[in-house]
């Protein structure tokens, strides 16, 4: 792996920042001074100011999002983040986002390239959300949540709806725009009044309270590298 991506796996720092350590010339691999583009192979030797570093093992946790926490690791107006709600002992970041309001299946690992493959519209991983919203959405809107809206940004992958209720449904859908459901269901005249993801990929809340999290069995693991 790249040598900043090694340095974040060993619980230095962000890849942006382990990158600025290289270019400060602190980082040494198998004693010759790093550059942004080494690769670590295994048994390699990586140094930091001196001292040899270790990859951290890789760590996977699924948090069930309550309303009001934010997808941050910090927060300046200091509302809780989901990084403070895990409290893990290894650095984990958020794979992908959950808007403030938003609850449900929210994924945290220190897996770099399975968190940018999982968040890549190319393999197609599956979110599946309930909205409540406001009236009541008709077979016309479904149809067309179902093909694909045009946004401001381009035009979604068709999705896969059902309605759970008169002014409740289902969608499920790959893509990962900014406010992509709110911004769909918007589109369609059905602005969303409550958001919840019930899945991410294979993983579902089964057990989980608002709030409380597990790390992943090694089923589940290597059910999302195959996805």
């Amino acid at each position: 792996m790249r040598l900043n991506a090694y340095l974040a796996r060993a619980g230095v720092a962000s890849r942006r920042k382990s990158g600025e350590l290289v270019k400060a010339g602190r980082v040494r691999v198998n004693g010759e001074p790093g550059q942004l583009n080494t690769f670590v192979e295994p048994g390699d030797v990586v140094e930091l100011d001196g001292q040899r570093l270790e990859p951290e093992p890789l760590v996977y946790v699924l948090l069930h999002k309550p309303a009001g926490a934010v997808t941050t690791a910090r927060d300046p107006h200091g509302r809780p983040t989901v990084v403070g709600l895990v409290g893990h002992e290894r650095r984990v970041v958020p794979v992908g986002r959950l808007d403030a309001d938003t609850t449900g299946a929210l994924l945290l690992t220190n897996d770099g390239p399975l968190a940018h493959r999982l968040m890549h519209p190319r393999y197609e991983v599956d979110k599946v959300y309930e909205a409540e919203v406001e009236g009541e959405p008709n077979d016309e809107a479904l149809a067309r949540l179902a093909e694909g809206v045009e946004l401001e940004d381009g035009l979604t992958a068709p999705a896969r709806v059902q309605r759970l209720g008169r002014s409740r449904i289902e969608g499920t859908i790959h893509e990962g725009k900014k406010h992509q459901v709110k911004r769909m269901l918007e589109a369609v005249g059905h602005p969303v009044r409550r958001l919840h993801r019930r899945e991410y990929a294979c993983l579902t809340l089964e057990g989980l309270a608002p709030g409380e999290w597990r790390e992943l069995t090694e089923d589940e693991v290597h059910a999302l590298r195959r996805a």
